[in-house]
């Protein structure tokens, strides 16, 4: 019994905000594209976590503490926007940096320092909170019990490995890191504006 709860409406509202293009959809493409399946497979790992523990600090109201103590949320938006910023600034090395790579030169030095990044990215995102604080606000009443939060939860977990893992498997195909490794450059360009967007975006935004 889920407590009169529109699952398929909260899945639907939780794949719009995972399926859209951001920084954790950004770095699995060029851990996938740049190093190959493996590290693009962890780093979707790490940000799969980070999902989940936001979803489920969020479901038993830590989500509330972080934003009422303007202090962490603030600490936690600096953060965020110096990761991205420098991942940005890495890309941009990357990008004027003349001359043909080696195919699967990693981007990270182990599985576990790629998972490690794919976590500290999302955990650092002001987005997720803010997300899967109103997703539970609004779409799920204060009195749902704790097996209705835990159908949420799971279901909402399910979904968000799916689509990262699917990401990560998409642009880990061979055409498109062929692709890649013709159009370096121009997708480490691509890749240092992007993150020096969202890192900007999330540095001069303040909380309402």
């Amino acid at each position: 019994m889920l407590d009169d709860i529109n699952l398929p409406l909260i899945l639907l509202a939780a794949l719009l905000a995972t399926g859209s293009p951001g920084p954790a959809t950004l770095a699995i493409a060029g851990a996938s594209m740049k190093s190959g399946r493996g590290f693009g497979l962890a780093v979707a790992g790490g940000v799969s976590t980070g999902s989940l523990m936001w979803s489920t600090a969020a479901a038993f109201g830590l989500g509330a503490v972080m934003l009422a103590n303007a202090w962490l949320f603030e600490a936690m938006r600096y953060c965020g926007a110096a990761y991205l910023l420098y991942l940005a600034f890495r890309s941009a090395r990357s990008a004027l940096k003349a001359g043909e790579i080696h195919a699967r030169s990693g981007t990270y030095s182990s599985l576990k320092r790629a998972y490690a990044a794919g976590l500290g990215l999302h955990l650092t995102n002001p987005k997720a909170i803010l997300f899967f604080g109103s997703l539970y606000a609004v779409g799920v009443p204060a009195q749902a019990s704790p097996l209705t939060l835990a159908t949420i939860i799971a279901a909402v977990a399910l979904q968000s490995t799916l689509v990262f893992h699917g990401y990560a498997l998409l642009f880990s195909s061979p055409p498109l890191s062929r692709g890649y490794m013709r159009l370096r450059r121009w997708f480490e360009g691509a890749f240092a504006l992007a993150f020096g967007a969202a890192g900007l975006k999330i540095l001069t935004t303040r909380l309402q």
